[in-house]
């Protein structure tokens, strides 16, 4: 029998002959559905599968939707972060929500990377359950089974800083107990051998994801939100392309 017709929405709020381009460059068997503000988009799409949605409240409808299954999957696409991400949380009933990023390096290497939000991963347990969900991920894209975790410093640096001392601390400990490697500050390293990299905060992982991709020349595919029981992929609105997104959505529901 033929696949199920997944139905994948992505959110406008800007943009919108991007979100556009990139849905109808992954619509094939797939539905994507395009919830937007009314009058956003001023002409149809041009491709088959291609659905606007428009809508008084975009982030809500598209949320909304997923929490009751109209959709399979969502992706934030051009929406504005804060107004959509307050309403997953609210919808998913959680108090903060943990995203694990899809990276790739300008050289093709592709890893995930957690936490890449500021206010995400602060502690030890908050480390290990990105581990155990990031390995999860892992397998289903066949990266290696190796986790890293990072430090602010390596080994020699102890005495140099307390805040140092705590992160290199930090490290060991989440090594030990999630069954990983302690990468020291050694990043470079660690995505030749670790499918999953885990930074020492919220603060640093949002600078590498950021300097990856903006000033490196890397790519980031989508961060999943892993700690809600629906498919939504988190992305930036300063993304030029959001079809490795949808796909990333699809693939999660696989």
């Amino acid at each position: 029998m033929p696949a199920a017709v997944k139905r994948i929405g992505i959110g406008i709020g800007e943009d919108a002959q991007k979100v556009l381009a990139s849905a109808c460059r992954v619509s094939g068997a797939n539905e994507i559905i395009c919830y937007c503000l009314f009058g956003t988009v001023h002409a149809p799409p041009s491709c088959a599968g291609v659905r606007i949605q428009e809508c008084q409240n975009p982030e809500i409808t598209l949320v909304t939707d997923l929490m009751t299954k109209k959709i399979d999957a969502a992706v934030r696409g051009t929406l504005p972060a804060s107004a959509t991400l307050k309403a997953l949380k609210k919808a998913a009933g959680v108090d903060h929500l943990e995203r694990i990023a899809l990276l790739e390096t300008v050289h093709g290497k592709k890893f995930l990377f957690a936490p890449v939000g500021v206010d995400e991963g602060w502690t030890v347990q908050d480390k290990l359950e990105l581990i155990k969900k990031g390995r999860v991920i892992a397998q289903k894209f066949h990266l290696p089974r190796q986790v890293g975790i990072l430090s602010g410093g390596r080994f020699g640096d102890i005495g140099r800083h307390d805040q140092v001392d705590q992160s290199l601390a930090d490290a060991e400990l989440v090594a030990q107990l999630g069954n990983a490697k302690n990468c020291e500050i050694l990043i470079e390293e660690a995505v030749e051998t670790c499918g999953l990299i885990i930074a020492p905060d919220g603060i640093s992982g949002n600078l590498v994801f950021r300097t990856l991709t903006f000033l490196g020349g890397g790519h980031g595919h989508g961060a999943p939100v892993v700690n809600i029981d629906r498919i939504f992929v988190d992305t930036s609105r300063a993304s030029p392309d959001y079809s490795n997104a949808l796909l990333l959505a699809v693939s999660l529901l696989e």
